[in-house]
């Protein structure tokens, strides 16, 4: 399955992924963790850990602070 992961604010990279492939398995090439984003599908954060039911997500930078 090839999907279409666009950053918010930066490139869209098209990722190729396994049937049972997770939304934390996307970020795999990307040099984001997933502590570090938030995965979105139309707009809604999904979890880490579902499976990829979508052919296009956009993954959110967390912003850190002290």
């Amino acid at each position: 399955m090839r999907v279409t992961v666009a950053v918010a604010g930066g490139d869209s990279h098209e990722v190729d992924v396994d049937a049972d492939a997770t939304y934390a398995d996307l970020l795999a090439p990307l040099p984001y963790g997933p502590h570090e984003v938030s995965v979105l599908v139309d707009g809604r954060p999904v979890p880490e850990d579902a499976p990829v039911e979508t052919d296009r997500v956009e993954v959110l930078r967390l912003v850190k602070g002290g």
